[in-house]
């Protein structure tokens, strides 16, 4: 067939026939608990790449499993197209995180489960979903590629992706692209065609309060006695005020979010905020969740409430997530937490502080050649509807990484992963007409590209 058969009809026809195999693919790839941080997941996590390596190679790609610095596999391809043409990557993750408390689950987390008009399992958007895609996307064109394709497929994503980001520091030969399709986000609705534009950067850090040598009865000293847990949520509650703003001193939180934006409403019942609470912050929720930083309190040393004694803590310890926007310097803004902290955690305890997984902010210009060609495929694809451009609160460091190291490159998020996927949560699903409509937006983009 020649490139001018390859209409979007005859695409979107092949993507139709195709998404049985693509259920067939997520159902194998799910199965794989290719959980990078659970060491005893490691054979998992080799099975899983070997897959989606083998997947790529009946595709008439050159791959290959390189095992990266952190241990991770990742797995990267070419496939060549007509002489002299450009070049388009496409990435994804086949890492997924734990399951979590698996009594969560209405599903077994790690079997692809149908289950009104959804598919459940651990990875089934983020972002196996992504992978299976890619591959329905390029199954659907056959050798009809206008263009050259790369394949970038990491297996540590979820734990912070350092091994890529190295790889692609010291093989950028592997990653050279005019354009890279990072598949790892989605539409900000199943069916709303959507561009990220806006990815918040990321630090986490330790903070750990030390009051007394020893803990104390709390009848005996308290009162008197400095409490380290108590000194702790002093500190962590300065960093909001009443409204719900980030107040982390010498930190800007008042920027504004240009583009598509949330009702408070439509807000609410994407997160599953109870009745009666409140929206945070005193912009709106696009203006809060993509455009000024956060800190959250992800992690919490204390005693249960099974185990407790009458003590006061000698120590207590909190991991905080902040994320900040682009145009704002992670490390810079570690230091200002630091220094916040220090200054509002009282009673001259001791304070500590581990930091970790600094990851940079990245924003998109959408308005390169690149991108110009993916907007009217994603607008095809999704039957004329407009393209819209979202923030992502969330952070993929590898974007800041490959636009240094890539400066020619375009770079578009897009993906399966709508708001009612519940990534990372228990139950984890995704809306098979998200796969069909993104890798049907794939392959109309790959059937033209450069042309």
């Amino acid at each position: 067939m020649s490139l001018v058969d390859l209409t979007p009809e005859t695409l979107a026809s092949r993507v139709d026939d195709l998404m049985d195999r693509a259920r067939a693919d997520l159902a194998q790839l799910v199965a794989f608990p290719s959980i990078h941080i659970d060491p005893a997941r490691a054979d998992a996590s080799r099975a899983s790449a070997e897959w989606v390596a083998r997947a790529f190679s009946e595709l008439g790609f050159d791959t290959e499993v390189i095992v990266t610095s952190d241990g991770s596999p990742a797995i990267v391809g070419h496939r060549a197209g007509p002489a002299g043409s450009p070049t388009v990557a496409l990435y994804s993750h086949h890492d997924v995180q734990p399951a979590g408390d698996e009594s969560l689950w209405r599903t077994p987390p790690f079997e692809l489960v149908e289950d009104g008009g959804r598919w459940y399992g651990r990875g089934s958007a983020d972002c196996k979903g992504n992978v299976v895609a890619h591959l329905t996307a390029l199954r659907a064109l056959g050798d009809g590629a206008a263009c050259n394709v790369r394949l970038i497929i990491e297996g540590s994503e979820e734990a912070g992706g350092e091994g890529l980001d190295e790889l692609v520091r010291t093989r950028p030969d592997l990653f050279d692209a005019d354009l890279i399709l990072i598949g790892d986000t989605g539409n900000i609705a199943v069916g709303v065609p959507t561009l990220t534009t806006s990815l918040r950067g990321v630090v986490n850090v330790k903070v750990t309060v030390s009051a007394l040598e020893n803990g104390v009865h709390s009848g005996a000293a308290g009162g008197p006695a400095p409490d380290a847990m108590a000194a702790l949520v002093a500190g962590l509650a300065s960093l909001r005020n009443a409204a719900g703003d980030t107040t982390i001193d010498g930190l800007r939180s008042d920027q504004k979010w240009e583009g598509f934006a949330f009702t408070p409403e439509q807000f609410q019942e994407t997160v599953g905020a109870l009745p009666g609470t409140e929206v945070l912050g005193s912009g709106t929720p696009a203006d809060m969740a993509w455009a000024r930083p956060a800190v959250t309190v992800i992690g919490l040393d204390a005693p249960s409430t099974d185990e407790c004694a009458a003590a006061i803590m000698p120590t207590a310890a909190a991991m905080l997530n902040l994320r900040v926007p682009p145009g704002t310097d992670p490390r810079e803004s570690y230091e200002l937490l630091v220094a916040h902290l220090r200054k509002h955690i009282p009673w001259g305890v001791r304070v500590e502080f581990e930091p970790d997984a600094f990851g940079g902010p990245f924003s998109a210009d959408p308005t390169g050649p690149g991108y110009r060609q993916l907007i009217d495929a994603m607008s095809t694809a999704y039957d004329g509807l407009p393209v819209q451009f979202s923030g992502q609160g969330g952070s993929i460091p590898l974007c800041t990484v490959l636009a240094e190291t890539v400066p020619r490159a375009e770079i578009a998020l897009l993906g399966v992963e709508e708001p009612m996927c519940a990534i990372h949560a228990p139950n984890e699903s995704v809306d098979p007409g998200e796969i069909r409509r993104t890798a049907l937006t794939e392959a109309i983009l790959l059937s033209s590209f450069g042309r």
